[in-house]
């Protein structure tokens, strides 16, 4: 009966369901309400016109006050890859209900449409017309262990997955140079901006991470604001670039006007439009 009802009211809110990267060491894993919540997907909720105070760490609904349990990280094999789960909701990843309400896609069952590449997917809210059309996520990490002590210039992008978000099970390449964390941990951060088909907003969340097999020393670097570079790579941010920002109150990084090369309105994503490869950042030491 749990699960029959879990299912109902997942499904309630498909047709307006976004994506976050679910992972056990997310923050607001459980959901704001301070229990358990199998059924939770706070962190999917996009944020737009916000306050750098509320939009950072998706603090507006609290979020970014509950840490993953003690002892939880996202382990960040250097010279490897590590693998989470995007979905609309938690009930829809292993997180919940034993795995039970998940499949190959976000949404737990199979989209309404895979993409055609001339309409917007809107079951769910993928801001994309195809896969190939997916903007691209990305994971960023910052060597403070105190979530109040992470800035955008000790926030960097690490990693790149382009044409996601797509489909529920991502996996994303380390750079093999990324040096141990601290012994309480590093904050990283997960983030996407879509490709149009909708409104421009932006998605962001934390959690407590770890280098593992690390052997070089060396810092990261400070991130700068990545920049519009599209067709023009030599005008691309060279080196640590910082999480795109944008469409806020307060606190953007990018402001963009015109139209891109497809002829959409700019779209400053995890992609070589902003001059992220995909993949591993290697340039970022």
């Amino acid at each position: 009966m749990l699960f029959t009802t879990v299912g109902v009211l997942s499904l309630v809110g498909l047709a307006q369901a976004h994506v976050f990267a679910f992972h056990k060491a997310m923050y607001c894993k459980n959901g704001p309400s301070g229990t358990n919540d199998q059924n939770t997907n706070n962190m999917v909720n996009p944020l737009y016109k916000k306050t750098k105070a509320d939009w950072w760490f998706h603090h507006y609904d609290k979020c970014d006050q509950f840490p993953p349990a003690a002892g939880d990280f996202l382990d960040l094999p250097a010279g490897g890859s590590f693998t989470v789960e995007m979905a609309n909701n938690r009930a829809f990843t292993t997180l919940s209900y034993d795995g039970k309400q998940t499949s190959d896609w976000t949404n737990g069952q199979s989209y309404s449409s895979l993409g055609d590449g001339k309409n917007c997917i809107t079951e769910p809210n993928l801001h994309a017309k195809s896969q190939a059309d997916a903007a691209g996520t990305a994971f960023a990490i910052s060597y403070q262990s105190d979530l109040s002590k992470v800035t955008p210039e000790n926030l960097v992008v690490f990693s790149v997955r382009y044409n996601t978000p797509y489909k529920r099970i991502v996996s994303y390449d380390v750079p093999a140079e990324l040096p141990a964390c601290p012994a309480a941990g590093c904050i990283c951060a997960w983030g996407w901006v879509p490709n149009g088909c909708g409104e421009p907003n932006m998605y962001m969340g934390g959690y407590r991470c770890r280098v593992t097999n690390a052997k070089n020393t060396k810092p990261v670097a400070t991130a700068k604001p990545p920049v519009w570079c599209e067709g023009n790579p030599g005008a691309c941010t060279q080196g640590a670039k910082q999480m795109v920002f944008w469409q806020q109150l307060e606190g953007n990084n990018v402001v963009l006007s015109g139209n891109q090369a497809d002829g959409q309105a700019k779209s400053p994503g995890y992609n070589m439009k902003m001059g992220f490869k995909d993949g591993a950042q290697r340039d970022i030491f």
